[in-house]
């Protein structure tokens, strides 16, 4: 049994995620989780809010709220939706926690001891009005390229071109709206990622990099091949972990924070401390982070968080000098779009994570979301793809296999698996197919090929669909009530398996199927291929149920009710 630590990029604080951020980091990790843990595997998988930085202070004043308590608000409306997700975290903390604020209070005390860390003045700008230094994105006025009126002194989300606080037109302060600006000298701590750069470079070449998929691989060694620069690490904000007092008191008493991409990472451990600290005399968080060579650590996050992970992070975990345990496989995804365009949080375009709640069941989501995820490309999402996925895939191929058999059983055997003739010719036929997808589908699993693994599934559900069409026991039961009783024994059986294989994609349904058998143990351990391949899991005389239509199809009616919601193919 393996020790894996499994983390997915922090959800930021300021606002509801958009589907395409449940598919670029949480949701699989999820699935990757729930399947290493029904084979047995000590899993931990850690996540939290990312609760620092400027949007989170101008989201709390757009909110009318101190900043602590709108971040105490959003972290619980945030676990409330992936709860409704069901993702299994084993624990979902917050990066403003204490426990954070002193690991990050350690990395930097360790990084400025061996040489890592230095103070810099900077030339920065200064509101009078507010009398503090504005962080780039605290600085608004009206883009000089293409007119917007809104642009942020760091970038313009209109046309999107990179600027300086000083190439805005009219400039002036989010905070008051005061134009009386300056630019002043301050100093700030910078991480001087220039000399752990050979460093960075031989722990990747080293830990198995080649490995990871070329989307992760390729932006790590694009960033490293163009250089790594020496970055800021603190910011002037009223937020965030302090700059401890006991190394840097001229800067601690002005106020400074750390940088949220220096913190934010660090949380990962921060988060696992909070975990162990709810159970000290059970849990060693310091297991799975320092001297933990018996662990596997995967991460999961979209591509535009690979730098910060691959480089960023591993740099500053060296500069430590200590042995802190560095990822190990980087799994990353590119953009899941709607209709061609980018799902959009601040133009709330797309389907979001609490509106999809209130529409479908969650499996419905976690299903067409991994079978479609944006591995090796952008997918995009319509509301026809998803509607045929769902239709076809989980209502036709598998819940109607389930309701078929099922209900003909009840009529024609009663509320028991009957028994029927001993496997033949067919079922040792259908049991090698059962045996080979079923190691294929762990093949892709194993790998972290998720559009392979839900194919691979897939075919699962349709062989038992084909086996069902080819003994017809409609017409068995007619001439020979025993042929028959062994056929829906055998497909009950598949029942059962599928509720087993599928809990990782559609945990709640596949509990649905589950509980249809009245076993003494109803747990959802996995199933070997060999041990597949006999179909006897649920013997005859066994109790059942029929449950609930597991999935309902999805109408014409209701896709024109959700393109009037949320758009169509005009929406992009």
């Amino acid at each position: 049994m393996a020790r894996h630590l499994i983390t997915s990029a922090l959800p930021y604080i300021n606002g509801i995620k958009h589907l395409g951020n449940m598919v670029g980091s949480m949701l699989p990790a999820d699935v990757y989780s729930r399947y290493l843990r029904q084979r047995g595997h000590d899993v931990l998988y850690i996540c939290a809010t990312d609760e620092h930085g400027t949007p989170a202070e101008l989201a709390a004043k757009d909110a009318g709220l101190p900043v602590a308590d709108f971040c105490a608000q959003q972290h619980d409306i945030q676990k409330a939706i992936y709860d409704g997700f069901g993702l299994s975290f084993d624990y979902f903390g917050r990066s403003s926690s204490q426990q954070n604020v002193e690991i990050t209070q350690h990395f930097a005390r360790k990084l400025k001891e061996n040489g890592f860390i230095e103070e810099r003045a900077i030339r920065q700008v200064y509101s009078v009005t507010d009398g503090r230094f504005l962080p780039d994105r605290y600085i608004v006025g009206t883009c000089p390229h293409c007119g917007y009126d809104k642009a942020r002194g760091d970038q313009c989300e209109n046309c999107t071109r990179v600027l300086d606080p000083t190439d805005l037109i009219d400039a002036r302060s989010a905070i008051s709206g005061s134009r009386e600006l300056e630019v002043r000298e301050t100093k700030h701590l910078f991480l001087l990622q220039s000399k752990l750069q050979h460093e960075v470079q031989e722990w990747l070449d080293g830990n198995g990099s080649k490995e990871w998929p070329t989307l992760a691989s390729s932006i790590a060694h694009k960033w490293l091949t163009e250089g790594l620069n020496d970055r800021a690490i603190t910011r002037d904000l009223d937020w965030g972990v302090p700059v401890p007092a006991d190394t840097w008191p001229e800067l601690a008493a002005e106020g400074k924070v750390f940088y949220v991409w220096f913190d934010a990472p660090i949380e990962y451990i921060g988060a696992t401390k909070e975990w162990a600290d709810l159970d000290p005399a059970a849990r060693d968080w310091k297991s799975w982070w320092y001297e933990a060579d018996d662990v596997r650590y995967t991460e999961f996050m979209a591509k535009d968080n690979v730098p910060f992970h691959t480089v960023m992070f591993p740099a500053t975990e060296l500069g430590t000098r200590e042995p802190w345990k560095k990822v190990d496989y980087v799994k990353a995804f590119n953009w899941l779009n709607y209709y061609g365009g980018k799902f959009s949080t601040s133009q709330q375009r797309g389907i979001f994570t609490d509106a999809a709640l209130e529409l479908l069941p969650a499996d419905y989501w976690r299903y067409f979301l991994i079978a479609n995820a944006p591995e090796s490309d952008d997918t995009s999402f319509t509301w026809e793809l998803f509607s045929s996925s769902v239709n076809k895939d989980l209502a036709d191929t598998l819940g109607n296999f389930v309701n078929r058999v099922l209900s003909f059983s009840r009529k024609r055997f009663g509320d028991e698996v009957p028994a029927g003739n001993e496997a033949a010719t067919a079922e040792r036929k259908l049991g090698e197919e059962i045996a080979r997808l079923l190691a294929e589908y762990e093949d892709h699993m194993d790998a972290l090929q998720f559009r392979k693994a839900a194919h691979a599934l897939r075919s699962l559900w349709s062989a038992g669909n084909s086996y069902l069409e080819e003994k017809a026991p409609w017409l068995e039961i007619k001439t020979d009530p025993e042929a028959a009783a062994l056929t829906l024994r055998t497909a009950m059986n598949l029942i059962h398996l599928y509720a087993v294989v599928s809990e990782p994609f559609i945990p709640s349904s596949a509990k649905a199927m589950r509980e249809a058998f009245a076993l003494a143990d109803d747990t959802a351990v996995w199933v070997a291929a060999e041990q597949a391949k006999s179909l006897d899991a649920v013997p005859a005389g066994t109790a059942f149920t029929v449950p609930p239509v597991l999935f309902a199809k999805i109408t014409e009616e209701d896709l024109e009710t959700y393109r009037a919601r949320f758009g169509g193919a005009d929406a992009a």
